[in-house]
Parts: structure tokens; sequence; C-alpha cells
């Protein structure tokens, strides 16, 4: 059977969950190879196999936390030359886009970014993607040569399938250009106890229509009952009152929830753009004409003070 690499994003050997969507859906297209690499790579083969990994090719070395992508692309194009995979599957964050970018050059093949679904096609792969500000769906699929795609977070649900995931040290060797961009030193990110943004299967995002800082104490409160990831729209930020680490929309992060809830948000395409493809989208917004109405599956027409605490009330008393 045809094999596909899965690129594991993994923190000192504790995988993240987009990667075992990957493995899901890279089990559509053959048997998954696992590549994984840095600290702690070999810690990963466990719960890879757990998830379909027939096969785990770990790499450890101190490039990987040295330097700037490109001793990863050195090491993905190393697996590929090893494999010759029919796919290779990266998760849609910005650093994986970039890694899958400049393999695809490196290897002579097309690339396909922000997946929301990947299937067997008679010729290869078939990508869906939701595009031009997610007012249109298409398939894709790559032309030449090996398929890269990226796949957003929360594309596929997590299905364990236990596979023999042997463990094989791959050969990598640097290019020049691995050490031309150093890390000169890290700020570790202050916790919130909250999922990450991108991978959160709920995210409560506040807008406009919040009024200020202090107010988002007021959003946070429902997605802390919900266990959910709090995001902002473009004008929320801007303003101030709130990180731009939270904005979602197309010049922040793309947002794929089982559950998005707009509160105080207008709908404008920019905003839409990152979170349209969330599978059931809640609204909260006194403006009975706001756009973002026009997408939702549920929509409430209120204060969201009057509203949004009253569900957040909801939520513990019924978590009981």
């Amino acid at each position: 059977m045809a094999e596909v690499l899965v690129f594991v994003d993994h923190a000192d050997g504790a995988v993240r969950k987009p990667t075992l969507e990957l493995l899901t859906l890279a089990r559509r297209l053959g048997d998954p190879v696992a590549v994984a690499v840095g600290a702690g790579a070999a810690a990963t083969a466990g719960v890879l196999a757990e998830h379909g990994a027939v096969k785990v090719l770990t790499h450890e070395a101190a490039e990987y936390a040295d330097y700037l992508v490109v001793p990863k692309v050195d090491a993905l194009q190393a697996a590929v030359a090893a494999v010759s995979p029919v796919a290779v599957l990266v998760s849609s964050s910005a650093e994986g886009k970039e890694v899958a970018a400049r393999l695809a050059l490196r290897i002579g093949s097309g690339v396909i970014t922000d997946a929301v679904d990947v299937e067997a096609g008679e010729q290869g792969p078939v990508a869906t993607q939701s595009v031009f500000a997610a007012g249109f769906t298409t398939k894709s699929r790559v032309s030449k040569g090996v398929a890269v795609i990226t796949v957003k977070p929360n594309s596929a649900a997590v299905e364990a399938a236990a596979a023999a995931g042997t463990v094989e040290e791959l050969a990598v060797t640097f290019s020049e250009q691995a050490t031309g961009t150093k890390v000169t030193a890290r700020t570790p990110r202050e916790s919130t106890g909250r999922p990450e943004l991108t991978e959160a299967a709920v995210v409560v995002s506040g807008g406009r229509g919040v009024g200020g800082a202090e107010s988002f104490a007021v959003i946070e409160a429902l997605a802390d009952s919900l266990g959910a990831a709090v995001g902002a729209s473009r004008a929320a930020v801007d303003a101030g009152w709130y990180p731009h680490t939270a904005q979602v929309g197309q010049t922040g992060k793309s947002v794929s929830p089982q559950l998005y809830i707009a509160s105080g948000v207008s709908g404008a395409i920019q905003h839409r753009a990152g979170m349209q493809t969330s599978k059931t989208i809640v609204a909260i917004n006194k403006d009975a004409e706001a756009p973002i109405f026009d997408l939702v599956d549920y929509g409430v027409v209120g204060d969201l003070f009057d509203v949004v605490p009253q569900l957040t009330e909801e939520i513990k008393t019924r978590k009981g």
C-alpha cells in the first residue's frame, strides 16, 4: 500500500492534537509514516503508533531548536527521498505552511494549503479548501510530483487505530541554508490555562460590541465555562482591548472549531474569512441586520451583556 508522510508537531515528545488528526486523514490515502524531529522525537512513537503510524522516522539534533524552519525542511526532504510517498501532510500553522511551501519547491511538486478535508482520488489525493474569504468550497489536487498538503486543525476527528509504529532513525544532512537564521532568545508565552486558539474545539470571540478591555471578562467567563479558547475581532484588537495573538480573521488566525460563539462581532468579511469553516456557529448581537447572522447556525438578537452571563450560568448549572 502507498505510504503517506505526516510531519509531527510536538513539544519535547508531547504530540499535539492536529498531528493525530493528520494521521486519521492519512489513513484514507495509504499507510501513515510519521516524521518526528527535534528534542523528544523518539518519545512520540507510542502515541503515533496508537493512532495509525506504521512507521516513525525520527531525528534529534540541536539545529531544530537553534535555527528556524530550514532544518525541518531538510528532514522532510530526506524522508520523501527515503519513502517515496504519495503525499506529505503538514498542520496548517504559520510555520507548517512555510515548511510545506519550501518542501514543495525543493522536490518540484505542487502545494495545497489550508485544506479542510483530504480524500483519495483516481489521480492522487484530493483536498477540499474553503477559498475567497470562505465564500466558496473547492476540490483540488496536485498535478505534478508528490502532493504536499497543509490541513487546518479540527478538520477531522481523532480516531485511534493501533499500528506497528516501527521506529527508524532518519538520515538527515543539513543544507547550507539550515543555519542561516538563528534563534537568539525565547520568551515563554504566559499561560492562560485555556486551549490554543487554532487547536481549540470551542472558541468564544468578542468584537467591537464588547465595548472595552475590562468587558472581555464576560467573554472569558463564558469561554472558561465551556473549556474554550478566547478570540477577538480585528476591531477589538486594534482598539487595544485584547492581545493580537487572539485575533481571528484574514490578518489574524484562522480557526475551524466544532463550536464558534461570536459575541458583539458584526461579521465583516475580514473576520468571516478566519472562522467560517467552523462546524457550528452561534452569534449574539443586538443588531438584527449584522452580517454575522447571514452565516450562523443559531443567532440571538440581544445585548451580549444580558445574554452571555445568562448562558454562562446555565452552562455552569448544567455541569452541576
